[in-house]
């Protein structure tokens, strides 16, 4: 397998910590939606990353399509969202937070990075900024507290701490004072031990803003 796209994506990142996670070998082609844009259009039309070519030379794209097939390849027990239920439904909804929240610090970056001073839409970045710190917050208060627990569902490590570690990191690295520890002090500890495994210290880089 082959997954294009930079770590410094939330959303290419949670792929490749979830290959590891589940042992399922992958070559990384650390090309930039700015710098090899051709590039990737051979493989995803639209441009967009993450894009995962299988072994058969298929090519997934849009992370959550890609996570579904690595479920569906380990099967319901190694599965990294639970299989149905109420477990399946909070894991689900803790990612659209986390996702929600991307969406939003992204267009903040983009508003910043890629627009030229005079032509950037304060009132918009303004709202953007709220939502993102309204979905940070819900995630804060469902993150575990000592010493309930560790993670957010069903006490073993899921998607949604995968997606909101990724996410959390992102924002906070991305964006000027989005994730401020005191802030959001279970979310912050629990993106913590996320950063402490394996997995997620082998894609961990720095993030750097988007070129044209």
């Amino acid at each position: 397998m082959k997954l294009i796209g930079m770590f410094d994506s939330p959303f290419v990142r949670r792929v490749a910590i979830s290959l590891t996670r589940l042992e399922i070998p992958f070559e990384h082609a650390d090309w930039s939606v700015g710098r090899d844009f051709e590039s990737i259009r051979k493989f995803s039309p639209l441009g967009r990353v993450p894009a995962l070519v299988l072994d058969d030379g298929e090519v997934l794209i849009e992370s959550s399509a890609i996570l579904d097939h690595l479920d569906e390849r380990v099967g319901p027990a190694r599965a990294l969202l639970p299989a149905s239920g109420n477990s399946r439904r909070r894991a689900l909804q803790l990612v659209a937070q986390a996702i929600g929240a991307a969406e939003k610090g992204r267009e903040v970056v983009y508003e910043r990075v890629m627009r030229p001073a005079d032509k950037r839409h304060e009132p918009w970045v303004a709202r953007c900024l709220s939502q993102m710190h309204a979905a940070l917050a819900e995630l804060d208060r469902a993150a575990p507290r000592a010493p309930t627990g560790t993670w957010l569902v069903d006490g073993r490590l899921t998607q949604a701490d995968i997606t909101v570690a990724c996410v959390f990191t992102f924002l906070s690295e991305a964006i000027d004072s989005a994730a401020q520890s005191a802030s959001y002090p279970a979310l912050s500890a629990l993106v913590s031990r996320c950063e402490a495994l394996p997995e997620f210290e082998a894609t961990r880089v720095p993030w750097f803003a988007p070129t044209v």
